[in-house]
Formats: C-alpha cells, sequence, structure tokens
C-alpha cells in the first residue's frame, strides 16, 4: 500500500513533464517543474541511491521557478554511464555535458543534496556554468569522520559483502528491504508518526531502484572517498549551504568549515532534523532558497 505523501497537494499545483536526453551515449530520464519560460531554472542533482523522486518535496514548494531533476545514470529511470565509472569524475563530466545538452537560458542555478552536492561541486569546480549554487545536506567532510562513523563502516562492510557475493545474492542483499528500512530508521528524526511512515515508504519504493550491482558500489565508494571541501576553493558563484543540525553523517562544525573554503558561501544550519532536509523540512529548505536568490546580486 503506497503512503500519500504530505506534500502531494502542493506539488499538483506545479506543471510536470518528463523528458529523455541522451548523454555521452546514454539515456538521462528527466522531470521538468514548472513554467519552462521561467526566468530562472534550478537544476537539482539528487543523492545516493535515490532518485528525482526525493527532491520533489522540495519542488513542491518553489513555484515561479523552471525546475530541471534528473535521475543520476544507473539510477531511477536513468541508464548507466557507458564507457565511464560511477564515480565522481564520472558524474561530474556527465552533469557538465547534461547541461550544455538543456541549453537553458537567462539563470541558472545548481541545487545537489548530499552526494548530489559532490557531484555538483565537483562539476562546478571542472566548469559547469551557474549563476548561484545551493548545498543541502553537503557532505563537508569524509563520511567515515562524521558522529556515526562506526554507521558508516558498518555500510562499508555492507557494501563490500555485496560485491564479493556471487550476482544473485550480492543483488538481493543490497535490496534487501530490512536493511533499507535500518537506514531509513537511522536516518530519520521527524516524531511525527505519519511523517516517519511515509519517509519509509519513500525508501522502500525508491532507494532500490537501481541499475544493477556495479553502479551501486561504484557510487558508494565514491560517496565515501570524497566530499565537498575538496572543491569549494575553485567554485566562485554565490553559494548557500543548508545543513542540519543533527546531520549523522556531516557534524555542524564541519560545515562552518567547510563554510569558510568557499570564496562566497552563506551557510544556515535547520533545527532539529538530520540527512533527511528533503523530506522532514522541505518548506525550510525553499524558504532558504528563495530569500538567497532574492538577495541583490552585486554589480
Amino acid at each position: 500500500m503506497i503512503v500519500p505523501s504530505p506534500y502531494d497537494e502542493s506539488l499538483a499545483r506545479i506543471p510536470t513533464r518528463s523528458h529523455t536526453l541522451s548523454v555521452l551515449g546514454s539515456k538521462t530520464r528527466y522531470w521538468e517543474y514548472g513554467d519552462p519560460a521561467a526566468p530562472t531554472t534550478i537544476l537539482m542533482v539528487h543523492g545516493f541511491r535515490g532518485d528525482h523522486h526525493g527532491l520533489e518535496p522540495v519542488v513542491a514548494q518553489l513555484s515561479g521557478f523552471r525546475i530541471i531533476s534528473p535521475d543520476l545514470p544507473g539510477f531511477g529511470e536513468s541508464e548507466p554511464l557507458h564507457g565511464l565509472r560511477h564515480d565522481i569524475a564520472g558524474y561530474s563530466r556527465w552533469l557538465r555535458d547534461f547541461l550544455a545538452a538543456l541549453a537553458p537560458t537567462g539563470r541558472v542555478v545548481i541545487l545537489g543534496h548530499s552526494f548530489g552536492s559532490i557531484v555538483a561541486a565537483a562539476a562546478l569546480a571542472d566548469g559547469l556554468p551557474a549563476d548561484d549554487v545551493v548545498l543541502v545536506n553537503p557532505i563537508a567532510s569524509p563520511a567515515l569522520s562524521g558522529p556515526r562513523g562506526i554507521l558508516t563502516r558498518l555500510a562499508v562492510f555492507y557494501y563490500w559483502a555485496a560485491a564479493r557475493l556471487p550476482e544473485r545474492l550480492g543483488f538481493a542483499l543490497l535490496r534487501n528491504r530490512v536493511i533499507v528500512r535500518v537506514m531509513s530508521v537511522t536516518m530519520a528524526k521527524t516524531q511525527d508518526r505519519e511523517l516517519r511512515r511515509w519517509i519509509h515508504d519513500q525508501h522502500d519504493r525508491y532507494f532500490s531502484a537501481f541499475a544493477d550491482r556495479r553502479v551501486v558500489l561504484e557510487a558508494f565508494t565514491a560517496s565515501v572517498s570524497s566530499d565537498v571541501s575538496e572543491f569549494a576553493s575553485k567554485i566562485p558563484e554565490r553559494t548557500l549551504l543548508i545543513a542540519a543540525e543533527k546531520d549523522d553523517i556531516t557534524p555542524v562544525a564541519a560545515q562552518h568549515r567547510l563554510q569558510k573554503l568557499f570564496p562566497d558561501a552563506a551557510l544556515h544550519v535547520i533545527p532539529n532534523v538530520g540527512h533527511l532536509i528533503h523530506y522532514e523540512m522541505p518548506v525550510n529548505a525553499a524558504d532558504e532558497l528563495r530569500g538567497f536568490l532574492s538577495e541583490a546580486r552585486p554589480a
């Protein structure tokens, strides 16, 4: 039984269209929300093992923009990369080529969530054109050093085991519903029972929507081997970091250190939420984004 989204009503007010674009020899599926003629385009990059659905609660709060939300190659409905690894370099190249093929006009905003913050930062450091940058739950330091580094080490063992088992067994382990639920319970901080129920349903439905074992293992290795701090100094664009007080992956102190590495970055920490800002506090995230974009830009 599908659990209804608390954000469905708001999302239903925003026109939605799905498209397919050939990028680097593989098909990328993406969703376009809002007015295609809007003066500002927001390109959203989702996190590890997710797809475009995860950022829809934020999209639902952002009328007045054109929003582009692709499934990362190998996840959701997008094909895996052809001839490239699903690592930061591969995804960075894909994102740059995707935006070039999309060729948006007007103001372009790049938004990355979690693993998507690393992908976006790497692409921006490599020349991805943008006017503004927004990183939600940015990975500010190596995941193994986070407040729950022991859980990350358990995750490393989990993916290591999935890689070494026979293909069928490894694939089944990666999609094991009990393990997916444990991950979901660990990340959710809200005390709202219905919201928690919906979050768990979202993870059950979309957290295992990946093409094959290789894609997941390559992307996971990338997610724990890199972080935004490696690229921050090479991103001159005006940047907003939206962090979480109770994020188990990146502590708030690391977010403050990350802010100082950017040439021009502001940091906003949302209280009483963890690594699921996009599910638990999308209204707050959207408010911060709108405020940031409405600020007078330097002449």
